[in-house]
């Protein structure tokens, strides 16, 4: 078994503790906006200017879903199981909703589905080609999840169900948010290595897939069918259907992206600049 003792609080300013998955989210935001500038080093039809509005309007609206998600994820299983908020493993927030307000409980997909949102919308009125913007971001948005993950594996969160298997790992330092002393799934590593090969795999498609935005369909189905997967590993009480609430929204993106992938996408030969 594989022990983790890391303090998942990496240090305190006066009373206020600043853990390391807080540090890993917003490095992995730093991440996505350094691929995007490198992206236009590289030749990319954006401006600066244009990275930096998308940015000043997808990360806000990221955060804000991504909040959102977990809220309502909390307050679903907490009326479902009440049981589970009297001992703390879920926060009903219609009783103590000041703590939406806290730094904790962040969902990917709300981070993925606020950001894309808001930038489709900034697209309807700014100068931005959506599908183009959103090819280019994919590689480098897997990238960054893979580097929050790191941030998860040391703070204990989305930790999975137990194991026996000889490369469990085991939490024992009471800051952790996994159970202490307990062999469990690493699915927090399992998540960064696929997420590196779904990076690999976009950086082999790049330029071969028309019409654009077909490279980030790619990205999220992929992405919701590894989700719909692991999740059966991962521990939880079930949001609805006795699935987790990114199974769901794992099959509905699917069910979206699979036939656009099969009717729309075509593959083409990648043009070589001279």
């Amino acid at each position: 078994m594989i022990t983790i003792s890391i303090n998942p609080i990496a240090f305190t300013i006066g009373s206020v503790s600043v853990r390391w998955y807080g540090i890993m989210v917003a490095l992995a935001v730093v991440v996505v906006v350094l691929w995007m500038l490198r992206e236009i080093r590289r030749g990319a039809n954006l401006s600066y200017d244009t990275i930096l509005t998308a940015a000043l309007v997808g990360i806000p609206s990221g955060i804000v879903a991504s909040k959102l998600l977990h809220v309502i994820d909390n307050i679903v299983v907490a009326k479902l199981h009440p049981e589970l908020a009297l001992v703390g493993h879920v926060i009903d927030y219609t009783q103590y909703p000041g703590l939406i307000f806290s730094g904790g409980g962040l969902t990917i997909y709300g981070a993925i589905v606020g950001a894309t949102l808001a930038i489709w919308i900034y697209n309807k009125f700014g100068n931005l080609q959506f599908g183009y913007f959103a090819d280019l971001v994919a590689p480098g948005a897997i990238l960054a999840q893979a580097v929050g993950r790191v941030g998860c594996t040391i703070n204990g969160c989305c930790y999975g169900i137990p194991t026996s298997l000889p490369w469990g790992v085991v939490y024992t330092h009471p800051e952790s948010y996994a159970p202490l002393g307990v062999a469990l799934h690493p699915t927090q590593p399992y998540e960064i290595i696929f997420c590196l090969a779904v990076f690999a795999v976009l950086l082999k498609l790049r330029g071969h897939l028309k019409p654009e935005g077909s490279l980030f369909l790619v990205y999220l189905g992929l992405y919701s069918l590894w989700r719909v997967g692991i999740d059966f590993l991962r521990d939880g009480t079930p949001f609805l259907f006795g699935l987790h609430q990114a199974q769901l929204i794992g099959i509905v993106v699917l069910a979206i992206a699979i036939p656009l992938l099969v009717l729309r996408t075509r593959w083409v030969e990648k043009e070589v600049s001279n």
